[in-house]
């Protein structure tokens, strides 16, 4: 019997993506962003779409199905109502966006035949049902509840139900202009960092503050009901009508305009970054437990820009009341391609679904393109790089040697991971026992702020004894506190510390990814997903007792992480990397000839 092939699409609003199944499989997945090198990428997926039919070896004519990630029509009529409910105000923030839309959104259909060259059907899911199937479909649970919580699709910012078997029912939702992921985004604007990019950074400057601002939000900013749901209080926004996320009301309630990008860091950014997420996290214990109470499931499944806010899916996972929790690993609007496709597999097309215990069906997320041995050679020598090969035996204990000894290491193996996290394919990685390493990488590698913590990827086997958790986490979307038996006591000048200072102190014996509040973003790796890497960790525990190393991001600040090996080569030598191990071939810094680029990257990435 002929196979089935869905092509799932997200695009035009930011991550666009592409999905190929096969029989309901996924053989690939991958961002625009990698191939285009623009960040967060909104344009349609041509190059991501040209993949995945590559890896599947088909043409556009060998699809059975397209699936886009939501609705335009009902997109529009949001748009259209939102302006008329507003009217006169947001005429310019209007008139911009119809252009892209009279010439291009609303004949999506037409479109997306006319970019794959592609006459058969096109199937558009809601932008929420996309979610839910993203989350619920790849889980390993046979029925679970979900939650997919994002700023906005068509009209529905939250939505809960529930998943069994081959169907995903939303039995509740709320709607724009009440949004928790708008509500995170407008803090990001306010407290200086790019909305849709700089999410994290607010997470990640949290705990440097106190929650100062947490009842301001609940009393002027939001209506926060016992069940989660809430309301926002519109006139402190302006998202409906212009070009920013808040008014000056909000600048007069909080005390002063927003911070300027790039300039100092105060204590108060740092206050407002820790209010809103202790809000952030309070609204999704609060879902948690309504939906656990109305569903009766043991299991919950999490999609949408929102659960990529693991110190918020860490506390759900320990205070809430669900006994397992899985999150889609592409959560955001990239995951939407995966859903959308699974979402027509199964609920449109009926096919049945046969969810395995412990095992999902992302298949660690890496979904995108690998480079074999004789590819990388030819790229090395063809280029006249410098290399040393290792042999399958030798490349684990040699890195693992390297990395302590305290150099930074480049790490680029398979394929490519789907989303936003590095798993251990396009990776830089160091030892987290070093006091120094954070700031190294931080300043030196990644040209980005101090203050950014830094994630462990641990042996599967040996996670429990260093973190408060008790189950893998392979996707890198929990935080856990760190163990205390491996902590140290901290004198007291060291805990009278605030803002910043905080960063300078050494808190347990592998500092380097422990946060200032003595949590870390955990990913574990085993020795079915990714071997290679669990050697490499395994030698390093082995040779030098460590189980763990520092897992950040194969990219510089404002780059998409690396997907080629000539992505990987510049980025190598444009930082302070020591060395870069591509396939069997490991290259040290020494030995390699400058770029002939007269750009000076460093001055460019440079912080004020």
């Amino acid at each position: 019997m002929k196979p089935v092939h869905i092509l799932g699409i997200s695009a035009y609003y930011h991550d666009s993506a592409a999905c190929l199944l096969r029989d309901g499989e996924i053989v690939a997945a991958a961002q625009e962003e990698r191939f285009t090198r623009v960040k967060h990428d909104p344009g349609f997926p041509s190059r991501a779409v040209s993949f995945c039919l590559g890896e599947g070896g088909l043409a556009p004519g060998d699809l059975d199905v397209v699936a886009f990630y939501e609705k335009p029509f009902l997109k529009f009529e949001r748009l259209l109502q939102t302006y008329l409910a507003f009217a006169p105000g947001g005429l310019r923030s209007f008139i911009t966006a119809m252009p892209l839309w009279i010439r291009q959104k609303l004949w999506m259909r037409d479109n997306i035949r006319k970019e794959l060259g592609f006459a058969g059907t096109v199937i558009f899911p809601e932008h929420h049902e996309s979610h839910a199937a993203s989350a619920f479909f790849p889980s390993p649970f046979r029925e679970a509840a979900f939650l997919t919580i994002d700023g906005v699709g068509e009209w529905t910012t939250t939505s809960w139900g529930i998943g069994r078997d081959s169907g995903v029912e939303i039995l509740a939702e709320l709607q724009f202009p009440h949004s928790l992921g708008l509500l995170y985004s407008a803090f990001t604007y306010y407290t200086g960092f790019k909305v849709n990019s700089g999410e994290y950074k607010v997470m990640g400057l949290a705990p440097y503050g106190e929650p100062k601002y947490r009842d301001l939000i609940l009393t002027e900013l939001m209506d926060l009901k016992e069940d989660g749901s809430f309301r926002l209080d519109m006139k402190y926004f302006d998202y409906c009508t212009g070009f920013t996320m808040t008014n000056g009301r909000f600048d007069r309630l909080f005390g002063g305009p927003p911070r300027k990008p790039e300039s100092l860091l105060t204590q108060r950014d740092m206050d407002l970054a820790r209010s809103v997420q202790d809000v952030t996290e309070e609204v999704m214990l609060r879902m948690a437990r309504t939906i656990r109470r109305e569903t009766g499931m043991k299991n919950l499944c999490l999609a949408g820009g929102v659960a990529l806010n693991c110190v918020g899916n860490g506390k759900v996972l320990r205070e809430g009341p669900f006994e397992n929790i899985w999150i889609q690993p592409a959560a955001g609007d990239a995951g939407g391609a995966v859903g959308a496709a699974l979402f027509t597999w199964h609920q449109v097309l009926g096919n049945g679904r046969a969810a395995q215990e412990r095992t999902d069906r992302m298949r660690g997320s890496y979904l995108g393109p690998a480079w074999d041995r004789d590819s990388l050679l030819d790229y090395l020598r063809t280029n006249g790089i410098a290399f040393t090969e290792l042999t399958e035996g030798e490349l684990p204990e040699t890195i693992a040697d390297l990395i302590a000894s305290e150099k930074v290491i480049g790490w680029f193996q398979g394929r490519m991971e789907f989303g936003p996290r590095a798993l251990g394919s396009r990776s830089i990685l160091g030892d987290a026992r070093s006091p120094k390493m954070q700031e190294v990488m931080n300043l030196k590698i990644k040209f980005r702020e101090s203050f950014r913590p830094f994630a462990p990827t641990v042996l599967r086997e040996k996670v429990s004894e260093f973190f408060e958790l008790d189950r893998e986490s392979p996707y890198m979307l929990l935080v856990a506190p760190v163990r205390k038996e491996i902590c140290r006591e901290m004198s007291q000048e060291e805990q009278d510390r605030f803002g910043l200072d905080k960063l300078h102190v050494v808190r347990s014996c592998v500092p380097a990814i422990t946060h200032v509040d003595y949590s870390a973003r955990v990913q574990t790796v085993d020795r079915e997903t990714n071997p290679l890497f669990h050697r490499t960790i395994e030698a390093l525990n082995e040779r030098h007792g460590c189980p763990l190393v520092i897992n950040t991001s194969f990219n510089v600040r404002g780059e998409p992480i690396v997907c080629s090996p000539e992505d990987a080569y510049r980025c190598f030598m444009r930082t302070d990397m020591d060395y870069l191990v591509m396939g069997p071939f490991l290259l040290e810094k020494a030995q390699q000839k400058p770029l002939t680029d007269d750009r000076d990257w460093k001055k460019e990435f440079e912080l004020d």
